[in-house]
């Protein structure tokens, strides 16, 4: 019998659970699982679609629809989000992975991944072959308390002589002087902004859409309306301010433990933003300075737009290897979207943060 795409529904939880069983007796990646329950697990408005031989559940994946606005006009794109199947773990169903892209892109031409793990990944890699276009997404980092930041991060003691000449810095402070010199010299001192926390996204919010949206080739609808949907109120772990009437920043401070890349820091990440490209620096500002006074150790984000690049390195964030990529259907490339302002909230948001 053929493989058949089907909708996710109640009746294929357990099918499910035994295929995340088979992946487990793998050893494949652990973030690379179906979900068990999807209302609880995805983000608002996914819908999850399986791939099913004779009751068996063969791989799958999910699409969160979206509205996005290309300079102005809004349009239906869909994130094509945790595409796994068996076929990394059995060639039988080698081709399992394609036929999810071609149901996903039947259902929705415009559509887009994001993450990824890299360039060197399966998935990119087969989209690269079927015609998508990719491109990554600027990974930035800034160093609060250098150092924690040396004796913790997994990510760079990479040997026993790098662990040791870090440990070194940490302990003479040559790191702290290096460090703190070095992100001082490269940030350009702007003026005071008015920043505050808010509880919820409100009307204030809207004004800074329609203000600001058109000024970009791709970006997701922000209006009040999908902020409260994605970041609710009922949420703490969401840190949002508003700066000013320029726009708004949306971060997470988390104590990381034993992370493979962070190690037991504390991470504070601006995940989204938004605001006209030419206040882009005013609201980096203003998240690193309200993440500084929470006492984070390390503040990182993901921006995919030249502005919001530029104004990371404008306030000290140092450029680091990134391993989150973008990638755009043929019919979206045909849209034009290199001028797209694109970070973690356009993708699984703080899932993995």
């Amino acid at each position: 019998m053929p493989i058949e795409i089907r909708p996710f529904s109640a009746e294929w939880r357990q099918a499910v659970r035994q295929f995340n069983g088979r992946l487990d007796e793998a050893n494949v990646a652990p973030g690379m699982r179906l979900p068990e329950d999807p209302q609880t697990e995805m983000l608002p408005a996914s819908e999850s679609y399986l791939a099913v031989e004779e009751g068996v559940v063969r791989g799958g994946y999910t699409l969160r629809p979206q509205q996005f606005s290309f300079r102005g006009e809004i349009r239906p794109v869909a994130h094509y989000r945790l595409p796994v199947s068996e076929g990394p773990i059995d060639k039988r169903y080698a081709l399992v992975g394609s036929l999810l892209l071609r149901s996903a892109l039947q259902k929705e031409p415009l559509l887009y991944a994001l993450g990824m793990g890299g360039f060197e990944q399966p998935l990119p890699r087969m989209l690269q072959a079927m015609g998508w276009g990719l491109s990554p997404v600027p990974f930035y980092f800034r160093v609060v308390h250098p150092a924690r930041f040396l004796r913790k991060i997994r990510a760079a003691r990479v040997s026993r002589w790098r662990a040791a000449l870090m440990d070194f810095a940490a302990s003479t402070g040559i790191g702290w002087l290096g460090i703190h010199a070095t992100q001082r010299s490269r940030t350009r001192w702007g003026g005071r902004v008015p920043r505050k926390e808010v509880g919820e996204f409100g009307a204030w919010a809207d004004e800074i859409w329609e203000d600001s949206h058109r000024a970009y080739g791709m970006v997701a609808v922000r209006n009040s309306e999908v902020l409260q949907q994605l970041y609710p109120a009922s949420s703490a772990r969401f840190l949002r301010i508003q700066v000013g009437a320029a726009g708004w920043a949306v971060m997470l401070d988390t104590a990381m433990h034993d992370d493979p890349y962070f190690g037991d820091l504390r991470v504070g990440t601006i995940v989204d933003c938004l605001a006209k490209p030419v206040d882009a620096a005013k609201v980096i500002r203003s998240a690193r300075i309200y993440l500084e006074q929470r006492g984070v150790d390390l503040i990182i984000s993901n921006q995919g737009h030249p502005a919001w690049t530029e104004a990371l390195r404008a306030d000290g964030f140092f450029n680091g290897p990134t391993n989150f990529v973008f990638g755009a259907s043929p019919a979206l490339c045909a849209l034009g979207v290199a001028d797209r302002h694109i970070n973690r909230g356009d993708g699984d948001g703080p899932v993995h943060l």
